[in-house]
């Protein structure tokens, strides 16, 4: 066990190991300020951590493996020591059991941890698997000395090893397999078979197997690497699948033909040793690292290859504190981005991408001399052990710092990728990045990182600005745009009014070059794509103004107009196509867009010009447009424009009137002054068709009158004063224009004959007085039984003969005669009816009902004699009160206020009858005053209880109209509905 003193040392030598740092500040590359401000609020752990094993062992440590979390280590000269790092609390030893002078040569560890080769000094080999106390002779093995396995990573199990090949120091390549089994009665050995397949040599003499290493591709490829002290061999073969089983032979056989490929280096310094990196455990390695005396070889593996897998290869010479006299590489191990070189006191780690040292741990001389460094590949971990003590190194974020040597190298791709996490690394990178592309005149691809950048913005501009590259400034510019959130409304608007004048600037110059039209074009669509940018529209429409005066300052009316479309301002399309004279365009964008304000505005230049277009225009709005609003237009243009504008609108009017059914009285009445002044024909047929009612009409009567008097349609002002029922002046009117249109204004009053009579008499003094024809005036009475003969007599003149009357003059008087005879009929019979009745009052007033004692009242159920009581002729009897409570409720509200004024009449004048029921001594002086008062009280209260009889007791309340008007009224009053349902609960 160590002391307090050695761990003191040694944690401080692990905290504050020798390193060369390689990250590069921002001064030394030239980046300009960054945005973003690199705090580190705790020290970061190193990248090799190294730790010492509490562990101090009995007796000298001589050789050391370590895989999958088993560790094998040879003690002393005779001991084994088998630790599981999953359980460091049980160590096992094992004694192999060797007098003789051997001693253990190497230590070979499968993948698995499973399968323990010990090779001994005495070329003899001795195995031990994981599961089992019992060290094992491999016998086939024997008088070959052991330098190197290539274990089976694909068929390798705990209990068997599958093919695996076998480097000894005389060059030769054995195949062999080793089984934990104890195999059958007369086999008793692990080892399977050893056979050899191939021999390696150097300058022409066998030379010692370094290290073989066998690892399998796609496609059933293999591929089999070995090394010798200054040789790499490769060996590529393909195996057929499901033949595995069989061995390497196939690919060694495939190679025998063709010299095997290798690469030699001229320097030997004894042996030699290569190691891989493999991202994920049980994938094919990445990379290699092989360290031989020129130096370490450095490669990736690209197994797609058909030939050589080494691909990317580069030689990173020794430091120069490397001498090989005293101080030669021991061991090496090969990390994502480092290779760790073992030296006898001390343990360097050099960078893959640029061949620095970027971490140097010296270790002090008490734990002796370094011997070997593996490296776990299930774990990671790497292990380093003297004869006295064993170390073990993490490894942590070993990318941390690629990205800036990657940076150095230019390789800004990788640089991102390895800092991606970290947005102020990523920052330096893109500047740095668009710094090169700026130096190197690449000026695009620098304005597309600078934009990514957190730099000062007016730097970059300006540097763009300088360098007159406009494309770059509008690229950097429109990146920049994208970036920005919504919320940074200033800044948004400032980029897109620049972009605007840069892209005007550039189509301006463009356009005057005739030899660039595609250009031209090109660079149109992109800028209109930026008008039309959904992201930007906002900004765009609130600053529609200056955009708008940008583009007309340019003179780019086709842009304009583009944008004012974009931008929903239809108003200016429209304007823009009528000033040009393009008013189909101008419909067109109206049309499309159906916006009723514009139609309003742009209809009366547009009705001026394409009056039918317009006019199907509004046809195809319908509803949607008011059809009073557009009234200025038609107006305008009826009056001074051509025959094809007033037939338009005419056209229009009627589509509203009869398709639309619009009501409002301007429409009417202009469909009217149109038809009056240009189509007179309809103008009849258009008021015969809007109805002879006043309420079916929707033009003004007065104002159609007025039209039609000055224009001299007496037809139509007939018509009109037939609707006023202005029956007198539409006869007069009539007159003038034919006899029987007046007939048929005559017989309109129907009501009244009165007038009907008039209006008849003034048709035949008419006939009489100016047409001098009496058979017109005779058919006059047969038209109207309202005239006789005697009526229109005064009209004729003296000179009249009689001849022409006779037949009027008879038909009078048979009619009078004929009146006479149907008057004394009626007399007749009104007598026979009035002594019927007089004999059915008669008998009512001797006709009586029967009341028993036990008779009930209808309503309540109880005896009926109790009270006052009605009986009715179809037998039902009620008591007073409860007629008086069944009937009210039906009766109307007049008779209900009349009924509750004659009850209070009848109980005032019952309380006079009681109080002078008792007479006082003046009322005896004067009993005959007195007697005539009492009997005009009596009269008036009978004559109350009759009419209070009239109304209640007027017909039987269970079989009168009464009990048919409210069938349909419920049996429970609604608002008494509730109370009702909770009497019953």
């Amino acid at each position: 066990m160590s002391s307090i003193l050695d761990e003191y040392e040694d944690s401080q030598n692990s905290r504050h190991p020798v390193q060369h740092s390689s990250r590069l500040s921002a001064a030394n590359i030239g980046i300009t300020h960054s945005g973003f401000v690199n705090v580190r609020l705790e020290e970061e752990k190193p990248i090799f951590n190294k730790q010492r094993i509490d562990f101090s062992p009995p007796e000298k440590i001589n050789h050391f493996a370590v895989c999958n979390n088993q560790l094998c280590m040879s003690l002393g000269e005779d001991t084994l020591l088998r630790i599981d790092l999953a359980k460091p609390d049980q160590p096992n030893q094992i004694e192999l059991g060797r007098k003789d002078d051997s001693r253990v040569h190497k230590l070979f560890l499968d993948p698995t941890g499973s399968h323990l080769v010990i090779s001994l000094s005495t070329s003899e080999c001795l195995y031990l698997n994981r599961n089992t106390q019992k060290v094992r002779s491999l016998s086939r093995w024997r008088g070959h000395l052991i330098e190197s396995v290539g274990w089976n990573k694909l068929l390798g199990t705990e209990t068997n090893t599958g093919p695996i090949l076998v480097g000894t120091s005389q060059g030769i390549i054995f195949e062999a397999e080793i089984s934990a089994s104890e195999g059958s009665l007369f086999n008793t050995n692990p080892d399977q078979y050893f056979k050899q397949v191939h021999s390696l040599e150097e300058d022409g003499r066998p030379a010692p197997v370094c290290c073989i290493e066998v690892e399998r591709g796609p496609e059933s490829k293999v591929v089999i690497i070995a090394t010798t002290r200054k040789r790499l061999f490769q060996f590529v073969g393909r195996v057929a699948e499901g033949s595995e089983q069989q061995g390497f032979s196939a690919v060694f056989s495939q190679n025998q033909e063709l010299l095997p490929s290798f690469q030699e280096f001229p320097f030997n310094m004894g042996y030699s040793e290569i190691t891989f990196y493999t991202s994920k455990l049980r994938s094919c390695p990445k990379a290699f690292a092989w360290m031989m005396g020129n130096g370490v070889l450095y490669g990736q593996l690209d197994y797609i290859r058909p030939d050589s897998v080494l691909s990317d290869v580069q030689v990173w010479d020794y430091t120069p504190d490397i001498d090989f006299s005293f101080n030669k590489p021991i061991s090496i191990v090969l990390t994502q981005f480092h290779f760790l070189l073992l030296l006898p006191d001390r343990v360097k780690a050099i960078c893959t991408l640029n061949g620095q040292v970027v971490y140097e741990d010296v270790f002090p001389d008490k734990f002796g001399t370094l011997k070997k460094m593996i490296k776990d590949p299930a774990g990671g971990l790497v292990w380093i052990y003297t004869e006295k003590a064993v170390f073990r190194y993490h490894i942590q974020r070993e990318a941390r710092d690629v990205w800036q040597m990657y940076m150095s190298m230019n390789k800004f791709d990788l640089a991102k990728e390895y800092c991606r996490d970290r947005p102020e690394c990523i920052d330096m990178v893109l500047a740095k990045e668009a710094e090169h592309c700026f130096q190197n005149k690449r000026y695009l691809e620098s304005a597309k990182c600078y934009a990514l950048t957190q730099n000062y913005f007016e730097e970059i501009a300006l540097k763009f600005i300088e360098a007159k590259q406009d494309e770059a400034l509008k690229e950097f510019l429109l990146k920049k745009l994208n970036n920005l959130k919504q919320s940074e409304k200033t800044q948004i608007t400032l980029l897109v009014t620049w972009l605007t004048e840069l892209y005007l600037n550039h189509l301006g110059l463009l356009e005057s070059d005739e030899g660039k039209s595609g250009v031209f074009q090109e660079t149109r669509d992109e800028f209109r794509k930026f008008l039309s940018s959904s992201k930007h529209k906002e900004c765009l429409y609130n600053n529609r103004t200056t955009i708008y005066d940008l583009l007309a300052s340019h003179g780019n009316v086709d842009d304009m107009v583009y944008f004012s479309v974009i931008m929903q301002d239809y108003e200016r399309v429209i304007s823009h196509h009528c000033q040009h004279d393009d008013y189909s365009a101008a419909l067109e964008v109206l049309s499309k867009h159906c916006d009723e304000k514009l139609f309003y505005k742009f209809s009366p230049i547009l009705m001026q010009h394409i009056p039918k277009k317009v006019v199907d225009a509004w046809i195809q709005m319908g509803s949607r447009l008011e059809p009073k609003k557009l009234i200025p237009a038609l107006v305008n243009y009826s009056q001074m424009g051509s025959t094809q504008q007033v037939n338009e609108t005419i056209r229009y009017m009627e589509f509203c009137v009869y398709q639309l059914t619009v009501t409002e009285e301007a429409i009417h009445n202009y469909l009217l002054a149109l038809y009056a002044k240009y189509k007179p024909d309809s103008l009849l047929c258009y008021l015969e068709q809007a109805g002879t009612h006043a309420s079916d009409i929707h033009y003004d009567l007065k104002y159609t009158l007025r039209l039609c008097a000055e224009h001299g349609y007496l037809q139509a002002c007939v018509l009109v004063y037939k609707i006023m029922e202005l029956y007198e002046e539409a006869v007069d009117l009539a007159l003038q224009v034919d006899v029987d249109l007046a007939k048929s204004c005559a017989d309109l009053p129907e009501d009244d004959e009165e007038l009907r009579k008039k209006l008849w008499l003034k048709i035949a003094r008419h006939v009489v007085q100016e047409e001098k024809d009496v058979k017109k005036a005779m058919n006059c009475l047969s038209s109207c039984n309202l005239l006789k003969i005697e009526d229109i007599l005064p009209f004729f003149p003296d000179f009249v003969t009689i001849d022409h009357f006779k037949e009027a003059i008879c038909s009078s008087l048979e009619e009078y005669n004929q009146h006479i005879d149907e008057l004394k009929q009626e007399m007749e019979e009104a007598t026979e009816s009035a002594k019927r009745i007089r004999e059915d009052i008669q008998e009512m007033r001797n006709k009586y009902g029967v009341v028993e004692s036990q008779e009930k009242c209808a309503a309540c159920d109880f005896p009926l004699l109790n009270r006052p009581f009605y009986l009715f002729l179809c037998g039902h009897m009620f008591h007073y009160d409860c007629l008086f409570l069944e009937v009210s409720p039906h009766l109307s509200t007049y008779k209900q206020t009349k009924l509750g004024e004659l009850q209070k009449k009848l109980a005032a004048a019952t309380q006079t009858s009681k109080s002078r029921h008792r007479p006082s001594p003046k009322e005896k002086e004067g009993g005959d005053t007195a007697s005539l008062g009492k009997e005009s009280a009596g009269v008036s209260r009978e004559q109350i209880k009759s009419d209070i009889d009239d109304i209640i007791a007027f017909e039987c309340v269970y079989c009168g109209e009464l009990m048919i008007k409210s069938i349909d009224k419920p049996f429970i009053d609604p608002q008494k509905l509730e109370e009702e349902k909770s009497s019953w609960l």
